[in-house]
């Protein structure tokens, strides 16, 4: 067996376990494979084990997997900082973005997407840590902004999302999970249609759970450590 299937196996068992252990049905939860840096044929080899829900953080590696990728049904998620520059080649290749997280961003993605005429998944990325190092819109703001996103018709919001505090103190990291799904809560009561929480990675992916996550990202523990160091190390799975 694989090395990345057995770590899928050993990842589905801990969703498994952590979903029965809050009285939640593991089928509710997804995995998003987190690829940045991991070479196409290691994708492939997870997406052909059944994992079809794949998330890249930078634009240049969606370009350069693309050709290799295409003819292996999955999903792609653009889960990094999405710079406007980018947005012409980034919708190319993605199915969802999960990091909408200023109105500048979303009001040149409702452009392009008229242009193109068709519309995109998006999720609201928050800031629950509120780190500087982090991109995000902060928790008071989330509601106003989201009001803002929803009158631009060619993005379909689907969910939040948010990276929690990097430390090994759970319940500090819990707090920003706990946080993202009070902010949900309070949003589909208004009618927002916020169904998906992505939140929750290689380390603390039983907290989200918990918490409530429906999209677990989890890249290190399945594809092994990074070849090199990223200073965007908050915007994927470590």
């Amino acid at each position: 067996m694989s090395f990345i299937i057995e770590n899928i196996v050993n990842i589905k068992r801990r969703i498994r376990t952590a979903a029965e252990f809050s009285g939640r049905n593991p089928n509710e939860i997804k995995l998003l494979l987190a690829t940045k840096t991991v070479l196409a044929q290691n994708i492939i080899t997870a997406i052909e084990s059944g994992e079809t829900l794949i998330g890249e953080n930078k634009v240049q590696e969606l370009k350069d997997k693309y050709e290799e990728l295409k003819n292996t049904p999955h999903q792609t998620h653009f889960i990094g900082h999405l710079q406007t520059n980018k947005i012409k080649e980034v919708i190319k290749y993605t199915d969802c973005i999960q990091s909408v997280d200023r109105l500048e961003l979303a009001e040149k993605l409702q452009k392009r997407l008229e242009f193109e005429n068709r519309t995109l998944d998006v999720f609201i990325q928050v800031n629950t840590s509120y780190e500087a190092s982090k991109f995000g819109v902060s928790p008071e703001n989330t509601l106003i902004f989201t009001q803002q996103i929803k009158q631009l018709d060619r993005l379909n919001i689907k969910g939040l999302m948010t990276i929690g505090l990097f430390s090994t103190e759970k319940e500090k990291v819990r707090k920003c999970f706990q946080l993202l799904k009070k902010i949900q809560l309070q949003m589909l009561d208004k009618d927002f249609p916020v169904y998906e929480l992505s939140m929750g990675m290689s380390n603390d992916l039983e907290t989200a759970i918990e918490e409530g996550s429906t999209i677990i990202r989890v890249g290190t523990a399945i594809f092994g450590k990074r070849p090199f160091p990223d200073s965007y190390y908050w915007n994927d799975d470590k």
